[in-house]
């Protein structure tokens, strides 16, 4: 094998990831440049508070309720042709944008595009657990989360130089324009290089018939899994409880407030930590079990917190926004858990609906952090590290790391097994 070969297998590279990774980038730029200055255009066109307000709960609430739709599309349609149909929303969501100058256009031209990340992570996921072997799919959910941070870094430097040169309005839209551009490359690459999604006889076995009520997807989802789904809602309400007031609180709060610039020196600080973790990480997590790094990264995501609340100068917030940066360390691995543990035919709708659960629950923290800040930020601070000290321990006790066993592949196939007193190898 040549040298090139070698670091393409170790990084979990082949035809179909590498289509998805490009398909990232380019969708994510272009969705970059121009979703961060939404709300400057929405000013522009006279759009008040109230429709930012709008924009923001429309994010989060799409967020949560498009991952179980775009699972279940991905399981039925596969996911070469699902990918290709979120490409095409989000396509239609630009164009309504560059041409109808208007806030309520924007705003509907916005559950088109807004939520692509959300809506294509199920069928992305899927892509990596089919195409890479168990013992690369953490890495490949490592190159995937990798790969989304170059647009987050570049896409808004990009969108604002178009806003300095051509303004608010026109700025925009012609960010929308290139984003079009971008989707439509991302779209004919994505068809050439992913290959077809092997959906059709697995094992000799028909596949199930994708599932459509989440109801019943949810009696299949193994209790391993649920017990996963609990601990992390716990961890995201210590993150979402004081997400929103952790600027407030560096640039207002502190003894040593720090200027705006700062922040966004800490906000780089944190990302380029969590790139250094993913590869290294991944490598050690494919080569044994899971569990442990899910357990560290929880760790992190509690500590945060509670590092904010004693840290009073720059100097004190930069180890604090490295240890944000760190709680990326067991987040591919935790993706990859969800999909060793989700029924073999059953994973993009599966991971769907983990998402939809989780994000609707926890999207209640950022409401109840508002009423917790009112009472102190100290308070806010404290019930979110009680809130992750719940999660890590109740993972640690409790949860699965799926070492030397395989998940059950669909709830009438355990019952099979069940009576045939036989299990899979």
């Amino acid at each position: 094998m040549t040298q090139f070969g070698r670091i393409s297998n170790f990084l979990g590279l082949q035809r179909s990831t590498i289509g998805m990774l490009f398909m990232v980038i380019l969708v994510g730029m272009g969705e970059r440049m121009a979703e961060r200055f939404l709300p400057i255009y929405l000013i522009a066109l006279g759009g008040g508070p109230v429709v930012i307000g709008l924009l923001n709960g429309l994010d989060n609430l799409m967020s949560a309720l498009y991952a179980f739709p775009g699972g279940y599309l991905s399981d039925r349609l596969g996911f070469k042709k699902a990918l290709l149909v979120f490409n095409l929303f989000a396509m239609f969501g630009y164009l309504m944008v560059i041409l109808i100058p208007a806030w309520p256009a924007v705003l509907v031209g916005t559950l088109f595009f807004l939520s692509w990340s959300a809506i294509s992570l199920p069928a992305t996921m899927s892509l990596v657990a089919k195409a890479l072997p168990v013992n690369k799919r953490t890495m490949g959910v490592s190159m995937h989360s990798l790969v989304r941070r170059i647009p987050m870094a570049l896409g808004p430097i990009i969108g604002g130089l178009s806003i300095g040169i051509w303004g608010e309005k026109d700025g925009v839209r012609l960010a929308f324009v290139v984003a079009l551009l971008l989707a439509v490359i991302a779209a004919v690459m994505q068809q050439k290089m992913i290959e077809e999604d092997p959906t059709g006889v697995s094992g000799g076995k028909q596949p199930l018939k994708p599932e459509k009520n989440p109801l019943r997807l949810f009696r299949e989802m193994s209790p391993a899994l649920k017990r996963l789904l609990v601990s992390d809602i716990l961890v995201r309400f210590c993150e979402q409880i004081p997400y929103a007031f952790v600027v407030v609180w560096c640039m207002k709060v502190i003894q040593t407030p720090i200027t705006a610039f700062q922040f966004g020196i800490l906000t780089s600080i944190e990302m380029v930590t969590a790139m250094l973790v993913y590869i290294p990480v991944a490598y050690l997590a494919d080569r044994s079990t899971k569990k442990p790094f899910v357990v560290i990264t929880f760790v992190f995501f509690t500590l945060f917190p509670l590092a904010l609340l004693y840290a009073g100068s720059f100097e004190l917030l930069v180890l604090a926004f490295i240890l944000r940066g760190l709680k990326e360390f067991g987040e591919p691995t935790r993706k990859a858990l969800i999909m060793d543990l989700a029924p073999e035919d059953r994973k993009a709708a599966m991971f769907g609906l983990y998402y939809m659960i989780r994000d609707v629950i926890v999207s209640l923290a950022a409401f109840g952090g508002a009423f917790l800040w009112l009472i102190g930020p100290q308070f806010n601070f404290m019930v979110a590290f009680g809130c992750g000290v719940s999660g890590t321990v109740f993972f640690a006790i409790k949860g699965d790391s799926l070492s030397g066993i395989r998940p059950p592949t669909n709830s009438a196939e355990q019952k099979v097994k069940g009576e045939n007193g036989k299990r899979d190898a």
